[in-house]
């Protein structure tokens, strides 16, 4: 008994602590939209043309169109070796891109380039796969709200890397390539240790907690954009205000904290009052009820037993038939993935995405080149904001979904 509940504290403590940890992920997985912080700097010293520089997007792009790899890994590697990958893969993608533009090495041929920076598109989808996977199998029955907060995060960190990197240091196209290396692969390591595969919520009253838990998360994602926002229209904020600035976000970024604090405090005090409660139970009962169970079995006709004998092997059977005829798994359920593949929904999605994604990303890749052309220095601005619109789009989307599906 006491170490079932004890189990179970933990359990639950285990489940959020993963999923602060996987908005954390998140939240400095979407380097892939960050190209045009440091896309100036590239076709400057490489000497690349206007041509050249949008190929070199394309690479980075091309590595999120192998994030199949990763779906097929979901299946058959545990989640901590998912995130490994991911995040050497970016440490060298983004590493060796942080060597060439702060010229500590010479510029590589274009075509390594290339491959480098198809290294660094392709590490986000290690990460979220990893993330993604997991919380959903953790938290079944509030899919669209992880998925929204999750993915909500990614739209934000575009905006936390720009304007952590403008406050801290001057927009620095080196700095920032350096902290897209290092941040990612340090969050991933903590990751490695926290997130793993728990039990869903079995009954109503976990899953209304969850629900309450989830809506102070998007509290907190909304707070953080908002935030963002506020700084970026700000003029020329002293080096104080940045440093303020830095700090506060990471306060923010760190609250989520609280709610693993607080299921491990909450389940801990029931099951303590639930022991107590127990015990005066157990005291207060009469010995003589045990007893007078154990005559009552033994009171039993002997028909009952010769019938659930004769009823057993029926119910064998019947389990053997149900477990030959191996039915479709429908939305909702986990799907392999041929088993997805087999599926209109899964092509909707699908040319979804083929057709309406890659606007998206060719205005976000060429955004640094847009911005000077009509004669804005600084063009941090534009992509934070792209990056703060983007997160309420996401996390909207997820919460509105869900209700539907519901």
């Amino acid at each position: 008994m006491g170490f079932h509940q004890t189990s179970s504290i933990s359990f639950s403590a285990t489940k959020w602590l993963g999923f602060v940890t996987a908005v954390w992920v998140q939240a400095i997985s979407g380097n892939n939209y960050t190209f045009s912080n440091y896309s100036d700097a590239l076709k400057s010293l490489m000497n690349l043309t206007q041509l050249e520089l949008n190929n070199l997007s394309v690479a980075k792009d091309v590595g999120k169109a192998f994030g199949l790899l990763a779906g097929l890994a979901s299946d058959r590697l545990p989640t901590p070796v998912i995130l490994l990958i991911g995040s050497i893969e970016g440490l060298i993608g983004y590493g060796t891109q942080w060597l060439v533009v702060s010229g500590r090495i010479q510029p590589l041929p274009y075509w390594q380039m290339c491959i480098f920076l198809c290294l660094g598109g392709n590490s986000t989808t290690w990460m979220n796969t990893a993330v993604l996977v997991t919380c959903i199998r953790n938290f079944r029955r509030n899919r669209g709200p992880v998925s929204g907060i999750l993915k909500g995060y990614v739209g934000l960190s575009t905006a936390i890397f720009t304007d952590l990197c403008a406050a801290l240091f001057a927009d620095d196209p080196a700095k920032f390539l350096i902290m897209l290396a290092v941040i990612p692969f340090a969050v991933c390591l903590t990751a490695i240790v926290f997130l793993r595969e728990t039990p869903p919520a079995a009954t109503i009253e976990e899953e209304k907690e969850e629900s309450k838990y989830f809506n102070i998360f998007n509290a907190v994602a909304v707070i953080v954009a908002v935030y963002l926002m506020a700084y970026g229209f700000i003029p020329n904020p002293s080096h104080a205000i940045s440093l303020a600035f830095s700090v506060i976000l990471l306060v923010l970024l760190a609250s989520p904290l609280a709610a693993p604090v607080h299921a491990f405090i909450k389940s801990w005090t029931l099951n303590g009052f639930k022991n107590q409660a127990d015990v005066e139970r157990q005291i207060q009962e009469p010995l003589l009820i045990e007893e007078k169970a154990q005559e009552e079995i033994q009171e039993r006709p002997a028909e009952e037993s010769a019938s659930a004998v004769v009823e057993q092997p029926q119910a064998v059977e019947e389990e053997k038939a149900a477990v030959e005829v191996k039915r479709r798994p429908v939305i909702g359920e986990d799907h392999t993935i041929f088993e997805a593949i087999r599926t209109v929904d899964f092509w909707i999605l699908f040319v979804s995405f083929l057709c309406g994604v890659g606007t998206g990303l060719a205005v976000m890749n060429n955004m640094g080149q847009i911005g000077l052309a009509l004669g804005y220095a600084d063009v941090s601005l534009f992509i934070s904001m792209t990056s703060i619109w983007g997160f309420f789009g996401r996390i909207v989307s997820g919460s509105v979904s869900e209700y539907y599906i519901k």
